[in-house]
């Protein structure tokens, strides 16, 4: 080993022929990664974002803060969407008559609208 002195210029850069590479966590935290293949929505989407931070700041946090309560709400509905498989598996007799499952069926709907 080798110790090399550390310069605030340097720049490292790297090229793959890979279509959707993966890299170890302790790599990806340390390198910012660029995909070029994007399309041209894709790019006026983030050009659109990049000038809408820049000018309006306000409506980006709030972009960001939807994009995160959307996220949580989609796992809320994946967990309720679970635990009525796991009450339609574990049922017996007739699931109309179960009110644990009526229940949480109920709740679903509610959460979803």
């Amino acid at each position: 080993d080798k110790s090399v002195t550390y310069t605030e210029t340097f720049k490292f850069f790297m090229t793959t022929t890979l279509p959707n590479p993966h890299y170890s966590p302790e790599t990806s935290v340390k390198v910012t990664l660029l995909n070029f293949a994007i399309t041209p929505s894709g790019l006026e989407d983030q050009m659109l974002g990049i000038v809408v931070a820049k000018e309006r700041p306000d409506l980006e946090e709030e972009k960001n803060n939807l994009v995160v309560q959307n996220a949580k709400n989609n796992k809320i509905l994946k967990d309720i969407e679970d635990d009525i498989l796991r009450l339609l598996a574990t049922s017996e007799g007739d699931v109309l008559e179960d009110d644990t499952l009526v229940d949480k069926v109920t709740d679903s709907k509610a959460v979803s609208d």
